[in-house]
């Protein structure tokens, strides 16, 4: 007897079998939406209200008043230029209103000017500087990590940019004072190495980014040594978000995927959040940020505060 001849069911069966077998669909993570700066403005918009206040107390013509540059402004014209060339108030105004000066905060305990240094500014000159600085870098970075972390490397890197300010003040003779928000931005500028070098892996151009940011550093640097520019404020500063950003602004290594973005039937393998350079890296600067900062509050006012703590 003949074969009987395959059935269309049996002939089914054998195309499932040679066909081979799909390959796991190729995972993607959702892309990460951006934050919507809203405190860097609100940052710029009270830095320029506190320089406005402040040439409202400073109220040149009533020291000066035929030397004041723009007399038209009337209380809000500019001091004299031989007195303050980048347009601003007095000193003795500065002074007033917080300026970072040695006596004031280690011989009278005034370590609140640390933070307040941070929102004055000598002139019109200084101020239109950093806050270009302040717009070009900060919204770039809350756009991709938010406002909490920002803010918080925006504070500590201007705390460290004043406490090397001060340090250095220390071995002046000549009664100086401090000013401005260089501190903090250099801190961003800092920030802005570490998170790249932290989070080598997921970037393209990665050479092409980091030599850009290295001449972007030198340039302002270089600033620093013109005359009467406090180049310790933006050091201090600059090394202090370079740490920071090793900690605050480190991100999944290349490739991770929160498992409730998986498939339910995925059962391949998950990639760890971090690389383990990135944990040594972060242990490493939150170490050395300790003992910083540690060391510059013991500088300032070594043991005799730590006595008189309750």
């Amino acid at each position: 007897m003949g074969k009987r001849p395959p059935s269309s069911e049996d002939m089914e069966k054998g195309r499932e079998k040679a066909r081979p077998s799909m390959p796991p669909p190729h995972l993607c993570p959702p892309p990460p939406k951006p934050w919507v700066p809203w405190l860097v403005p609100i940052i710029f918009v009270a830095n320029v209200a506190v320089f406005i206040y402040t040439m409202y107390v400073n109220d040149c013509p009533s020291i000066n008043e035929n030397k004041c540059i723009l007399p038209s402004l009337k209380r809000f014209s500019f001091q004299p230029f031989k007195e303050n060339p980048l347009l601003g108030p007095a000193g003795l105004t500065l002074k007033k209103l917080g300026a970072l000066e040695r006596q004031r905060v280690v011989e009278e305990g005034e370590g609140w000017r640390l933070l307040s240094c941070m929102w004055l500014h000598a002139g019109v000159v200084h101020l239109l500087a950093n806050m270009l600085s302040l717009l070009f870098i900060g919204i770039r970075l809350e756009q991709e990590f938010g406002f909490i972390r920002i803010g918080l490397l925006y504070v500590l890197a201007g705390l460290g940019g004043s406490l090397g300010s001060t340090m250095h003040l220390m071995r002046t003779t000549s009664p100086t004072i401090s000013v401005g928000a260089s501190g903090a931005l250099f801190g961003l500028l800092g920030a802005m190495l570490s998170e790249l070098l932290i989070n080598w892996t997921i970037y393209v151009n990665k050479c092409t980014a980091l030599l850009i940011l290295i001449v972007v550093i030198a340039l302002n640097m270089a600033v620093g040594f013109l005359p009467k520019v406090d180049n310790s404020a933006h050091i201090g500063g600059f090394l202090a978000g370079f740490f920071l950003g090793f900690i605050i602004l480190v991100r999944p290594q290349y490739g991770y995927i929160r498992r409730k973005h998986l498939p339910s039937t995925y059962d391949g393998k998950h990639k760890p959040r971090h690389k383990g350079y990135q944990y040594v890296l972060g242990i490493g600067a939150l170490v050395i940020l300790i003992l910083g900062y540690t060391y510059g509050f013991g500088k300032l006012y070594g043991l005799k505060a730590l006595k008189n703590l309750p």
